[in-house]
């Protein structure tokens, strides 16, 4: 049975920075909860497609970024008190430019797992701005006893999303600051 998880948020950050930020896949520890103690600890990636031409050279913030095919190979602790790390390889499955992105588990803790970056430009009360959004669709292995422990899952990627919510905006204006640097 595959379960569904969705959020998303609004950051008063250009689009393209936003993108370039999440299309890295070094970036991805930075976004989890200290506890978890996430590191990158092996990464393939393929070339995306060629960058859109921006109407501002300023906006072309240079990154690298995972295209189709990219393979990031992460471990975590997924119990605070223990620990034993967790593998997981995931897949790029999908790319386009300050548009979106989709990861596919290939192999991991989960049946199945697949994640939708949804990054996209939107302005709020005349202040231009990037709407994050995320789908997560997951099952997990075991059968019933898998299904049970899916609420806690659920739980889990619930108080992620809420700690990367919280953190988004500080780490955001740091890769700017230091975006601005290297122009």
């Amino acid at each position: 049975m595959s379960l569904r998880f969705e959020t998303s948020q609004w950051v008063e950050f250009p689009v393209e920075l936003v993108f370039a930020f999440f299309a890295n896949p070094q970036n991805l520890p930075h976004l989890m909860p200290p506890g978890l103690k996430t590191r990158v600890e092996d990464l393939r990636v393929e070339a995306p497609p060629p960058r859109p031409v921006a109407a501002d050279p300023a906006r072309r913030f240079k990154s690298v970024a995972a295209g189709v095919g990219s393979e990031i190979l992460i471990s975590f602790c997924p119990l605070p008190l223990l620990p034993q790390r967790v593998s997981w390889l995931a897949r790029i499955t999908e790319f386009a430019w300050n548009s979106h992105f989709r990861d596919e588990q290939v192999r991991g803790p989960f049946a199945s797992f697949r994640h939708r970056h949804g990054i996209e430009p939107e302005t709020r009360g005349g202040v231009e701005g990037t709407l994050v959004s995320d789908a997560v669709e997951f099952a997990l292995p075991y059968g019933l006893a898998g299904q049970a422990a899916g609420l806690v899952v659920r739980q889990q990627l619930k108080g992620s999303f809420a700690h990367r919510q919280k953190r988004l905006p500080e780490i955001l204006a740091a890769a700017q600051r230091q975006a601005a640097r290297r122009a």
